[in-house]
């Protein structure tokens, strides 16, 4: 008899648990939807579980729902940098403007601890999913995506690269009495045992995205060493991002068909029309070119208006590695904004390659990037409407992260 008292207290309890689930509900000045540039007036959204129940401008809020009164703001989906190393920071006077004397410095679990710091940061900014593309040592960022993933700590829905594949070297120039130094930040593949390797030795540890640099030696990856490597992440599921910083390099994974060209700075008119024939997405990290006012500030501004012009895919990725005393990372990468103002990229299509472009290229768009039914309530409010002014973006005064308000 008591065991069936228990058993019915226990149905009860599971019966009336949906029923008693907080309900948010947010009074919305206008709701923007980036992929119709489009913005909707006196919306509600209700928001019970972390992901959006209702939204529209007929919505009741129910009876004890907590309301946060955004009416005299804009409410887009929270935005995305898909090219990010949240686990470094080069500090100016101590290590020259190189991050290879930052790799040697800082231990890996002060990089993990740097990453903790930034990941809060981009998140408090508005930045509610990021890409981080590799330069964090041996797994300090997957662990710290772990953290994350845990409710230890917050931060942005994180994909991370873990160990860099690369040709010989990596990006470093190496001495031949310290062939050690640049690892574990690249992990060096040559051959195809060498390259099948390396990605299964980066699932394993935990990369959710295979990174490789193609042409930072004088010898670079070929298109069919691209398809290989392609080949062995897609079969995982995992996406295939390829640092390009040379025309030639560009081209090879344009031909290749990789899932992200970074940087591609040199990319010529044809490579760009292979890129967009290939459905390869461009992450330009434009950002660079702000601290850069040499012809390579010009040239990384043209690339980008003939990359709008010619319909290539564009996902925003900043780069941004440096300390900047007074200037936390999310605050940094923000900026990355003006160089996309300066080649005249409109609004609408900025805020598409921060948002839905962003996400569908992380592999998150069936959860992330627009506020829809069904969709996680990530989110960010500006006072005014990114379609028609792009740099309300550096004023964000609220973010939401799976339905829970961000500390700012």
């Amino acid at each position: 008899m008591h065991r069936s008292r228990i058993l019915a207290s226990l149905l009860l309890l599971a019966l009336a648990a949906p029923a008693s689930a907080q309900v948010t509900a947010i009074r919305a000045g206008r709701v923007v939807d980036p992929d119709g540039g489009t913005a909707a007036e006196n919306q509600v959204i209700l928001i019970e579980q972390g992901k959006i129940t209702a939204i529209g401008g007929n919505v009741t809020i129910p009876a004890g729902a907590t309301v946060i009164d955004l009416s005299t703001s804009t409410i887009s989906p929270g935005l995305v940098d898909a090219h990010t190393h949240l686990c470094m920071a080069v500090v100016p006077g101590r290590d020259a403007g190189s991050y290879y004397y930052t790799t040697l410095r800082d231990p890996d679990a002060f990089r993990a601890i740097e990453g903790v710091v930034n990941a809060r940061t981009m998140l408090q900014a508005g930045f509610t999913s990021v890409r981080d593309i590799g330069n964090e040592g041996n797994y300090a960022c997957v662990q710290v995506r772990r953290a994350i993933q845990l409710g230890l700590i917050v931060g942005p829905t994180l994909i991370t690269a873990g160990r860099i594949i690369a040709p010989y070297g990596g990006q470093f120039h190496l001495q031949p009495d310290k062939p050690g130094l640049a690892e574990p930040e690249y992990y060096f593949a040559d051959t195809r045992d060498e390259m099948l390797k390396a990605v299964r030795e980066n699932i394993h540890y935990g990369a959710t995205v295979i990174k490789i640099v193609v042409d930072d030696q004088r010898y670079i990856y070929s298109v069919e060493d691209i398809e290989y490597i392609k080949a062995q992440a897609g079969a995982a599921g995992l996406k295939l991002a390829a640092h390009a910083w040379t025309e030639p390099g560009a081209h090879n994974a344009a031909a290749a068909g990789v899932a992200s060209i970074e940087h591609g700075f040199d990319m010529t008119d044809a490579d760009l029309q292979l890129a967009k024939k290939n459905g390869v997405a461009l992450v330009g990290t434009e950002f660079l070119a702000n601290d850069d006012t040499t012809a390579y500030h010009r040239q990384w501004v043209d690339r980008l208006r003939r990359a709008y012009k010619a319909g290539v895919l564009l996902v925003y990725g900043t780069d941004a590695i440096d300390f900047k005393p007074g200037i936390t990372r999310g605050q940094d990468a923000i900026t990355g904004i003006d160089p996309w103002v300066e080649a005249g990229v409109p609004a609408p299509a900025i805020l598409r390659a921060m948002t839905t472009n962003g996400t569908r290229l992380l592999g998150v768009d069936d959860v992330r990037g627009t506020l829809r039914v069904g969709q996680y309530a990530d989110l960010i409010a500006t006072p005014d409407n990114p379609l028609t002014n792009i740099q309300t973006l550096k004023q964000v005064s609220f973010v939401m992260k799976n339905g829970k308000v961000v500390e700012r």
